[in-house]
């Protein structure tokens, strides 16, 4: 787990419940459970704050940092993607995305695909996106201000399931995911029973919760999360996705109290702001 991520994460699952701010005292305390050294932490929150990710004030001797609104809405957003799956029935309707970069923008078009691939877009070339929600008023919202970015947008039916099914099959890699998602469930299914009851406690209970949350995290670049209709026998996504919530849930309590307890405690750590 990388520093710069945990920060953000511990934010985003417990400081955000508390004030949404943390004296840097605290934050070396809580970064302490993951092998991260002080003087890294230090590091790692002035370059966040010099990015425009944390803001910063003085608490008498103390500094004390929160997340800027940018950062918020960053979190928000990939909280949503993470826990949120579709469930209503899908209407058949593709939504379509064909896009113009110039040559000389390669940064922009980067950061389109990477847009795409966020909000549950697949690929059939490679500037022919499509998905079966509609998302496309966040895609044409995100990049409203970039001119230079061209986005023809279009709603459609195939001919029927097996087409759909032949076009979910060419936009995702479908068997690797599948098998991914296998692999995820085959290390933390076994360890419900233990999280039922209250096994880890203190910092291993944190550490236990955000491995869980960083091995589960990257998924939502790559599932589509597609209707059941698209999805290939044997799904392994929504059970991974079950397991995933419930072992977040189980591992709630015990971590939460281990940052109480850190986030309380007085700690002889010089501020040098």
């Amino acid at each position: 787990m990388k520093a710069r991520a945990l920060v953000f994460d511990l934010f985003g699952d417990y400081l955000r419940y508390r004030g949404g701010e943390v004296h840097l005292r605290s934050l070396v305390a809580l970064m302490g459970c993951f092998d991260v050294p002080e003087a890294t932490v230090r590091v790692v929150v002035t370059r966040l704050r010099k990015e425009g990710w944390l803001t910063s004030h003085r608490d008498g001797r103390e500094t004390v940092y929160a997340l800027s609104t940018a950062a918020w809405d960053m979190l928000d957003e990939g909280r949503g993607r993470i826990f949120h799956r579709e469930s209503g029935p899908w209407d058949g309707q593709w939504h379509t995305v064909i896009y113009s970069v110039p040559e000389t923008e390669r940064a922009l078009r980067e950061q389109l695909r990477k847009k795409l691939s966020w909000l549950g877009f697949g690929p059939l070339t490679s500037s022919v996106w499509l998905s079966p929600h509609d998302r496309l008023d966040q895609l044409r919202g995100a990049f409203a201000d970039e001119p230079a970015v061209r986005l023809d947008t279009f709603r459609s039916r195939s001919a029927g399931t097996t087409s759909d099914r032949d076009i979910a099959s060419r936009a995702w890699d479908l068997d690797e995911l599948d098998r991914d998602y296998a692999d995820l469930l085959e290390r933390y299914r076994p360890r419900l029973p233990a999280y039922r009851a209250g096994e880890p406690d203190g910092a291993q209970a944190l550490v236990e919760r955000m491995r869980l949350i960083t091995d589960y995290r990257r998924f939502p670049f790559r599932d589509p999360d597609l209707p059941p209709e698209l999805l290939p026998e044997g799904w392994s996504g929504r059970r991974a996705h079950e397991v995933f919530t419930e072992a977040h849930g189980l591992l709630r309590e015990p971590a939460e109290a281990c940052v109480d307890e850190l986030v309380s405690m007085p700690v002889a750590v010089p501020d040098a702001g």
